[in-house]
Formats: C-alpha cells, structure tokens, sequence
C-alpha cells in the first residue's frame, strides 16, 4: 500500500515530534516511525476534557504544549486536582493496567494545548521488545508517584500558608523566569484552582497571596506572579 504525501508528512511530523522528549530519546528511526503510526496529534480548547472519570482508557498521552490538570470530582461537585501537568509529560498512564477505565478527568487550562495520543496497545508492544524504553516508562512512573507522596505528605504536615507558599515557590523554580534579581511565574490557575491543588479554600488563597503582597514579598495579577526574593518567601 502506498502512502499518500499529506500522510507521509504527517508521519514526519510525528516522528519529530516524538525525537524532543527524552522518554523516547533511545528509541531507533524504525520503532519511532511505527508509534509514529499510532499516534494523532490533538488540540483541545480551554476547559474541555481530554477525558474524564468512567471513559475507556484506550489511549496515552505526551503533552505538547499548554497546561493541563488532572483530578476528581467530590460528591458535591468540587473539584479536587491531584497534580497540574506541563510540558513534556506522559499522562493517562493507567491505561497500561488492566481494567481500561479512568478513574480521574484531565481538562485544558490553556487555549493553545495540543497533545500526543498514543494508541497503548502499540506503546506496550515497544515496551515488550525494548528494555530500555521500558525503564524509561518505569521511571516516570516512579517519578510521579514520588511527587504524589511529597504532596500527600505536605496536606498531612503543612499549615495552608505553607502549602500555598511551597506551591508557588516550586512552580517558580520549575517554570519561573529570572527578572533582575526577582523571578516572574506566569501561570493558567486561577486562585480557585490553587485552593483545589493545595487543599485549601480560595479565600484562603487569597487572604495569602495579599498578605504576601502586603509585606512585599510578591506582586501579582491574574495570570501572574512576581517574586522579590525566592529564597526569603515565606
């Protein structure tokens, strides 16, 4: 069968793609061409789901660009978000278990989010045959799962201050930008979404934020927060 050229470019396109995240770094031009094949690039606009708690978990997913967060829903209708997920990271993970149901939702928080779908039976079968990748994917997985610990332990030890406080502090390191001698955050959450994330109530979130505002310590707008001193934060 021959390939079409709109196809055939598509599958570069892919492949390069797939080459800038260092989960596939070890992979070789034929095992990235054929989960080239069996993957979709996708857009989703801000606040749509990519999926949600109940849908088949038949695909994994490498976020491209954008913010997304994934979470549950409580009985009475808030949300609780588990973890807020950036660029380059493997997300929908549980599809490689056995059961094939989500059991939480991940929604754009971003209007320019676009993504890796990767069919997960292909994504097993490159597990299977290369061992390397396979303890790549291992890692990962261990990787997140050590980042669910330290938060789980931070709701059971930390007073709210410093849950909201750590946050901002470790997404400034993480995603913030040297300006001068201050560092300026530029985030998709709005304080409601810090709360859910931290586990506190978003007037508490904003009683902080203002209180560190108040001692100029930050300065901040919706989408945005400079700090004065990262290392004194407190």
């Amino acid at each position: 069968m021959t390939t079409s050229p709109n196809a055939f470019f598509k599958l570069i396109d892919k492949v390069s793609m797939l080459r800038h995240f260092e989960l596939f770094s070890n992979l070789n031009e034929e095992e990235l061409q054929d989960l080239a094949r069996a993957t979709e690039i996708k857009s989703v606009a801000k606040n749509k789901y990519i999926f949600k708690s109940g849908d088949e978990s038949n695909f994994l997913y490498v976020l491209i660009n954008g913010t997304i967060k994934l979470g549950n829903t409580s009985p009475d209708g808030r949300e609780v978000i588990k973890t807020i997920l950036h660029p380059t990271v493997l997300f929908g993970e549980s599809s490689l278990s056995t059961n094939g149901v989500r059991t939480s939702f991940t929604k754009a928080m971003d209007p320019d989010v676009r993504l890796l779908q990767i069919d997960v039976t292909s994504f097993k079968e490159l597990m299977k045959s290369n061992f390397d990748f396979n303890l790549k994917v291992v890692e990962c997985l261990g990787n997140k799962i050590a980042n669910i610990e330290s938060r789980l332990e931070s709701l059971v030890l930390d007073d709210a201050r410093t849950r909201i406080v750590d946050y901002i502090k470790d997404n400034a390191n993480k995603y913030g930008r040297k300006v001068g001698y201050e560092m300026l955050l530029k985030h998709s959450l709005t304080q409601q979404d810090i709360g859910n994330f931290t586990g506190t109530s978003r007037q508490t979130v904003t009683s902080v934020l203002n209180d560190l505002k108040s001692t100029n310590q930050i300065h901040f707008k919706r989408k945005s927060i400079l700090i004065r001193d990262l290392e004194t934060l407190a």
